[in-house]
């Protein structure tokens, strides 16, 4: 049965519009409460809420607090603080699940709710099924005497910090390095910058003024350019740059190049081999460039695809007990140092990696070089069978990659496209494929 509120993560959308309304937060609220009191019969349980900087955040916060206190659950809240915070401090409090109001690296006009179950990890689709099921029922307030309580806690953001640098290697430090770390303006604006400075770090921080309208607008991992410009300006050995949740990074050095998810996942692979620390193999999406996975296996290194969406690289790590994985985007999981994205453990990963290997990025990156791509959006008529008119075309094209090459295609969920997408060692190779696999799609010789 599909799910009809929640996506891949959460509940998402534009504020004001349905389902991101203070009337429907409070019966998610409320609907999630009623879920984890019949899950915790023992005690009335505790959920932690966090956010990032959107103005939206104050009014669906309250919403939020006032759904779950009516099903009898007790609330703590922690202000502005990372995605993967909420994660740990649901584990390491050992609460019955975690909220996190944010939308990401989205306009500051939208909104979502994630949610975060019991030990920090992702709520699994069957209690999902429950939470909707929850929601078509009636809203009935419990009776005062059974009504949970809200209070705000302080230092949060200090134990968060403490477990990000936890995850640095103790016999290692950041002393000597300057780094800009740009915090888009978000959730991590106050923790990161200090994270890195405590490791020894010189610190230039940008993207750390939020005014509750400016999250991810033009600075972040979304939009590198102010990162570049900042590194060059600043003659900094690297840059650092998180979404507005903080579970995504991308990276600039100090000639402004950027680095994407696949090159950092690269360099922890490469310098968790070097240490003889096992890892089982790396898990990348159908978008991980091919170049990627050739350099992986020459050093060793397993390497799967998942779907595109960190979820279902989470799955797959799951399933074959391996502790790295990511996308190109910057979702990078380590899941020996946390058990969700982490854009700020992700970085000290790359930076202790870049430490051991006693190289910088570029160096430890020319290992390989992306293959070209080529992507083309084919629109289609309604009806159509593009999978039957591209089938003989897609196959020959399959045939003469063989090795040197690949194809994906990608249904749009939200419009009539398909995504053909050709990657190749020579860029001809990657045109002429994706060019010949359109045509058949639209039914042209």
């Amino acid at each position: 049965m599909a799910k009809k509120y929640f996506g891949t993560d959460g509940v998402r959308g534009e504020v004001g519009q349905f389902p991101i309304t203070p009337d429907f937060v409070l019966k998610l609220g409320y609907a999630a409460g009623q879920v984890l009191v019949q899950h915790d019969s023992e005690q009335k349980p505790t959920v932690i809420i966090g956010k990032d900087t959107r103005i939206s955040g104050y009014m669906l916060e309250a919403a939020l607090v006032a759904g779950f206190t009516a099903a009898g659950v007790n609330v703590i809240q922690t202000g502005p603080l990372p995605t993967p915070g909420i994660a740990y401090l649901t584990r390491a409090l050992r609460l019955a699940a975690g909220v996190m109001i944010s939308a990401s690296h989205n306009v500051y006009s939208d909104n979502g709710i994630k949610f975060f179950a019991e030990g920090g990890v992702k709520l699994s689709d069957e209690i999902e099924m429950e939470i909707e099921a929850a929601l078509e029922q009636e809203m009935k307030t419990q009776s005062s005497d059974r009504l949970g309580r809200a209070r705000r806690i302080n230092g949060s953001d200090d134990r968060y910090i403490e477990f990000c640098k936890s995850t640095f290697p103790n016999h290692l430090d950041l002393r000597g390095l300057k780094l800009v770390v740009d915090t888009a303006n978000g959730a991590g604006y106050d923790v990161a910058p200090k994270v890195f400075h405590e490791l020894g770090a010189k610190v230039v921080s940008i993207g750390a003024a939020p005014n509750g309208y400016n999250i991810n607008e033009k600075v972040g991992a979304t939009h590198p350019k102010a990162l570049q410009a900042a590194v060059l300006q600043n003659e900094a050995d690297y840059g650092v740059a998180l979404d507005g949740d903080g579970d995504r990074l991308i990276m600039v050095d100090k000639n402004g190049k950027v680095y994407d998810g696949d090159s950092l996942i690269y360099v922890i692979a490469k310098a968790r081999a070097k240490e003889g620390i096992e890892i089982g193999g790396v898990v990348g999406t159908v978008m991980t460039n091919m170049a990627m996975e050739i350099a992986l296996k020459e050093q060793g290194v397993p390497f799967a695809r998942a779907k595109v969406g960190d979820r279902y690289v989470l799955e797959q790590l799951h399933q074959r007990g391996w502790l790295v994985g990511g996308e190109a985007s910057g979702h990078i999981l380590c899941m020996d140092k946390h058990n969700t994205g982490d854009g700020i453990i992700s970085a000290l990963q790359v930076l202790a990696g870049l430490r051991t290997l006693g190289q910088d990025l570029a160096t430890v990156c020319a290992d390989w070089q992306a293959f070209p791509q080529t992507m083309i959006n084919v629109r289609l008529q309604k009806g159509h069978d593009w999978q039957t008119a591209s089938k003989e075309v897609l196959a020959e094209v399959e045939k003469e990659l063989e090795g040197k090459g690949r194809v994906v295609l990608r249904a749009s969920g939200t419009e009539p496209v398909v995504r053909v997408m050709v990657e190749a060692r020579q860029a001809d190779w990657a045109q002429k494929g994706a060019e010949r696999i359109a045509a058949a799609i639209e039914g042209k010789k």
